[in-house]
């Protein structure tokens, strides 16, 4: 079942053709919204972009993505308003909101058809510049560009860049090397630790899957506004970035953990896939995690990978405060 929320382009809502189990007709401020339905459980969410009060104020639609699950969500912007000049969706783009048109017939292909971000890539500014040819060209149709390719193969290690020594703050970059090796659950729990003592921000790149925490401070954002962020945020001590193959976010790190499951077929995989990745990883953070491992077995993980294991991180409990977090924070010197 599906939510619809309008105001100024209700006629267009009205004209769409699906089932509802809920509609608010009006001008709402953000929390409000969030208040009906942030425990709501709904297939998609239409929203009129003018029900949204003072949608001209990114802050607000900023807070709005943060509530939601904008995978879920598609957007009627307003042909004749600000919401729909390149500006303005580069901006939306930039909080990973990706569905959004101007008519009805975009409404029912993005239904059906929702986009990612590569379907939006060329009308995103990634520093202030529009990338779209004009906004007459946005308006009145579904964006649905061109495939870019954004986001690399997990397995693929791009080379840190030295270009982050300057930032005075520590900026920690996590990444699952082998997948499902946990990195969105570790920066969080990281996160958590770190937040009694110090100043903490964390993100995720790309990804949504930290909604599902119910903490509105984690923040997911798109890869090319990760450097914004840093900016924004020069009060943080300690920034964590569960960085998802984003080949950008993590030019920024101080530090990068790679994640690796040491089960042997997580092992296997990983190496028919990509032979050569365990040169890549050699002087790097690795970093054994979940792993049952003994301290001679690592020795013998060491040996046979010919690398050196930075932390071997054993299972933890994700509802309460772990020595196993602290060990690895403190070899971080943290």
């Amino acid at each position: 079942m599906n939510v619809i929320i309008s105001n100024k382009n209700k006629d267009i809502l009205d004209k769409l053709d699906i089932e509802v189990i809920k509609r608010l007709d009006g001008e709402y401020v953000v929390d409000e919204l969030v208040d009906i339905f942030q425990n709501f459980f709904f297939n998609k969410m239409i929203v009129d972009i003018t029900a949204i009060k003072n949608y001209q104020d990114m802050r607000n639609i900023q807070k709005f993505s943060i509530s939601f699950d904008m995978n879920k969500v598609i957007f009627l912007l307003d042909p004749t308003s600000l919401s729909a000049n390149p500006d303005y969706l580069s901006k939306l783009i930039s909080m990973g909101i990706y569905n959004f048109t101007t008519n009805l017939e975009g409404l029912v292909y993005l239904y059906s058809n929702p986009n990612s971000y590569r379907d939006v890539a060329q009308y995103h500014s990634l520093d202030s510049l529009i990338i779209a040819d004009d906004a007459s060209s946005v308006s009145n149709e579904v964006v649905k560009p061109e495939p870019v390719d954004l986001v690399q193969e997990v397995e693929e290690l791009p080379q840190e860049s030295p270009a982050s020594k300057n930032i005075r703050k520590r900026v920690i970059g996590v990444k699952s090397v082998t997948p499902g090796a946990g990195a969105t659950t570790l920066v969080y729990l990281m996160k958590k630790q770190l937040e009694k003592k110090y100043k903490v921000l964390a993100v995720e790149i790309e990804k949504r899957d930290f909604i599902y925490f119910d903490d509105k401070s984690l923040l997911s954002l798109s890869n090319g506004v990760i450097g914004e962020i840093l900016n924004t945020n020069e009060d943080k001590d300690v920034i964590l970035v569960d960085l998802n193959g984003s080949p950008n976010a993590i030019n920024f790190c101080n530090d990068v953990l790679y994640l690796i499951e040491p089960s042997i077929i997580k092992i296997n995989r990983l190496l028919s896939i990509k032979p050569k990745i365990l040169n890549e990883l050699k002087g790097k953070k690795v970093v054994l995690c979940p792993s049952m491992l003994t301290d001679k077995d690592v020795k013998d993980f060491e040996f046979e990978s010919n690398l050196k294991v930075f932390c071997n991180l054993h299972p933890v409990d994700d509802h309460s405060k772990s020595d196993e977090i602290a060990k690895l924070l403190n070899k971080l010197g943290l």
